[in-house]
Formats: structure tokens, C-alpha cells, sequence
């Protein structure tokens, strides 16, 4: 009986060292740039939830749900999330162009990850200060009419016959650029 506490004690002071740990490892190595995420038009709340933790993770200043993608609480986006939909900034937007513009006014670029004509390779893409992915829905990507009003739009080139990769993954590769270089 006495074996199960001090297991459990190691496991807590183990979390919290890795917590501290990553929490001093993030205030000496700060990203520059302001990252905003617009989740168009998602179906799948296991998608959100683990977008969440992307956002957790880069230190995403927002989300935002458009259209029809789930928001919390929702009891799928919980599981994904653990926890991140807490901690996260997040909002509901009806509109996508709403969105899109008050985006824009607030001084972000606008850019969608999408397959699309004119993309540019998400690596050789000229990123601002302040930059807000548009991340389309899993099936239809970014509808053409969001497109149109984004002020680029990045492309993963694929190596293989699959067309695209899973939204989450898309947007955690983009993310990561955006703040890393």
C-alpha cells in the first residue's frame, strides 16, 4: 500500500520538473513572431482538440472557429486537447470573411495552407510580425472564396501520390515554421 503514494509523488515531481524545465527553456528561447489560427469550417472535434494542443504548444495567441467547427466544451475536443482548450485563447466566429477581416485590421497576414495556384512553398513563404494561418476544412480545404481573400497561401510540397496531409499535422509543420524562422 505504501509503494502506490511514493510512485505517485515521483510521477508529480517529475511533471513539475519537466513544466519548470520547459517554462525556462521557453522564456530564454521566445518566439518573434504573433501566431492567430482560423479553423474553417472543421467537422471533426478530435481534429480541434488536438489542434489545441498545437496552439498550446507554439504559444498561439488565439484560435478561431468559423462556420461549423466544434467549439468547447465538447466532449471529443476535451480528450484531444487534455486540457489545452483552457488554456489557449479562443473565440467563435460565424463568418470566415468576418473573420478574415478583422484579422487584417488588427495588422495580421493572412495565410492559408492550401493546395492551391500560387502557393508558395511554406518554407520560401515571407512571413510578418504578426501572421494568422487559415486552416480550411478536411475534406474541401479552403473554400475558394476564403482563399480569395487571404493575403497568401503556403503549399507542403508531398513526395508522395497522397494529396495533402491531415489538417492538424499541416498546421503544426506551418506553425512551427512561421515562429522558427
Amino acid at each position: 500500500m505504501t509503494e502506490q503514494p511514493t510512485k505517485d509523488l515521483r510521477q508529480i515531481k517529475k511533471k513539475t520538473e519537466t513544466r519548470r524545465f520547459l517554462k525556462e527553456f521557453a522564456s530564454q528561447n521566445p518566439f518573434k513572431r504573433s501566431l492567430k489560427l482560423i479553423l474553417q469550417d472543421w467537422d471533426d472535434p478530435y481534429n480541434v482538440g488536438s489542434l489545441f494542443r498545437v496552439a498550446d504548444a507554439c504559444g498561439a495567441a488565439e484560435v478561431i472557429c468559423t462556420g461549423r467547427t466544434p467549439i468547447p466544451p465538447h466532449p471529443q475536443i476535451s480528450v484531444t486537447s487534455i486540457g489545452n482548450h483552457r488554456r489557449v485563447a479562443w473565440r467563435q466566429v460565424i463568418r470566415h470573411d468576418d473573420a478574415i477581416r478583422e484579422m487584417q485590421e488588427a495588422g495580421y497576414q493572412v495565410v492559408a495552407v492550401e493546395v492551391a495556384e500560387g502557393a508558395v512553398s511554406y518554407r520560401e513563404y515571407e512571413y510578418a510580425d504578426k501572421v494568422c494561418l487559415v486552416l480550411g476544412n478536411e475534406k474541401k480545404g479552403v473554400y475558394p472564396n476564403v482563399l480569395k481573400q487571404c493575403d497568401g497561401a503556403v503549399i507542403i510540397p508531398m513526395a508522395g501520390k497522397g494529396r495533402s496531409l491531415n489538417v492538424v499535422v499541416a498546421g503544426s509543420i506551418v506553425a512551427y515554421e512561421v515562429l522558427l524562422k
